[in-house]
């Protein structure tokens, strides 16, 4: 992974040369009626598409998306781009470490003011400005929020008479019922969301340590963490996985049976739609229970990915302007509407029963949230757990080695950070 992004980067500076100048930034900068969006969101350029001529439609400034598909050679990207001329308008990210990375070297636009008259008129949740603070102001605006949860195949299910389990036990159950009729349970991969079993696992095994891990309070080499991996590991063993090599979209997995289930954020339900699959009639979505049942409540894996401007923004007036607009509810409408997704704006209904009851479920306190690892991790300890996740899911009997080295570079990062 590290050597990837460090080949990309080149890459991505002669891609920078090729695409021209926006012109100059700040003050001198032209007044601008189109700005351009980076992300790293390529499959979302027909959504990105339609805001851009909803808001010229509404505030006179439109917006041109330019995605990416490959998160490494995005974030080389966007990096390189604070040290030339070539200034994005607007870009994604992600919060946690990442987010205050950036926002450290002074790249980042502030936008406090957005989120105290956003939360004042309600288009802003409260609770979700301390993932956007860094230092005690806020930076970017929410592009997505997501909870995590389990898709899973329906007419699979309901050819083995199969419910939605409510319970560990019964998911292993499911699992089980699956394997013996050939159908493998689960979907998982081992390059970059490799993360994603083990951060359900702890955080329904145990979500303090969970936490703990991501503050420096916990290593992972203790008996809690390796006893996940060993959960993880049984699971693997049991022959409940898809091939953590296979390349196909887990979309296009879920939607032919070839894996009854996949574990995602509620975001995944666009790759649903986008394959013309209608939710509780092709597909449906459940809570994953918590391992350990007598935690009081069950564990949900929360991300919402930023939508920022930077500091030295070729227009900064219409950079803020649009990121203002973003938060409003007529444009979050049609955003979440479009993509059959969920809203960070609470005056946002959402139509999807099974994304609209968890969505409310989360907003009412009923569940724990949970920092997606991704984000809750910091940047170096991250890429080395990417990198130990993937080999792990490969090579499971690796799994104290993979800790080991996860642990080393935590130990490296916390020894200078507090």
């Amino acid at each position: 992974m590290i050597r990837s992004r460090m080949a990309t980067l080149g890459v991505a500076a002669l891609v920078l040369a090729a695409c021209g100048g926006n012109g100059g930034s700040g003050a001198d900068a032209p007044k601008k009626t189109e700005l351009t969006l980076y992300n790293d969101k390529g499959a979302w350029s027909k959504y990105f598409d339609e805001m851009g001529a909803l808001s010229k439609q509404q505030i006179g400034l439109g917006m041109k998306p330019t995605g990416y598909t490959d998160s490494a050679q995005y974030q080389a990207f966007i990096k390189a781009s604070f040290r030339t001329n070539v200034k994005p308008d607007l870009f994604t990210w992600q919060t946690g470490g990442t987010l205050a990375e950036i926002v450290k070297q002074k790249q980042v636009a502030d936008t406090s003011a957005i989120w105290q008259e956003g939360i004042k008129a309600g288009d802003l949740p409260q609770d979700l400005a301390p993932y956007y603070t860094v230092d005690g102001k806020q930076y970017c605006v929410p592009l997505n929020v997501a909870y995590w949860g389990m898709f899973y195949n329906k007419q699979v299910f309901d050819k083995y008479q199969l419910k939605p389990p409510t319970t560990w036990d019964e998911l292993v159950k499911v699992a089980d019922t699956l394997k013996k009729n050939g159908v493998k349970a689960f979907y998982h991969t081992s390059v970059l969301f490799s993360f994603v079993w083990f951060e359900q696992l702890m955080a329904g095994t145990d979500p303090d340590l969970y936490d703990r891990l991501s503050t420096g309070q916990a290593k992972y080499t203790d008996p809690g963490v390796v006893q996940v991996m060993e959960k993880w590991k049984q699971l693997i063993d049991a022959g409940y996985f898809v091939n953590p090599g296979d390349k196909t979209d887990p979309a296009d997995l879920l939607k032919s049976g070839k894996a009854a289930m996949v574990s995602s954020g509620t975001w995944f339900n666009t790759s649903m739609t986008q394959r013309d699959l209608k939710a509780g009639t092709d597909y449906g979505f459940f809570t994953i229970p918590n391992v350990n049942a007598s935690l009081p409540k069950t564990s949900i894996i929360f991300e919402s990915g930023p939508l920022c401007s930077l500091a030295k923004a070729p227009d900064a007036d219409a950079s803020t302007k649009y990121l203002k607009w973003w938060t409003s509810a007529g444009a979050q409408e049609k955003w979440a509407t479009s993509r059959g997704d969920v809203s960070a704006n609470p005056k946002v209904a959402i139509k999807d029963e099974a994304l609209g009851q968890i969505t409310k479920d989360a907003g009412s306190g009923k569940y724990r949230l949970v920092n997606r690892y991704f984000e809750a991790t910091p940047p170096p300890v991250l890429t080395a757990a990417l990198d130990g996740f993937g080999k792990f899911v490969n090579e499971p009997g690796t799994y104290q080695e993979v800790l080991q080295t996860i642990q080393k570079a935590a130990d490296e990062y916390w020894s200078t950070h507090q």
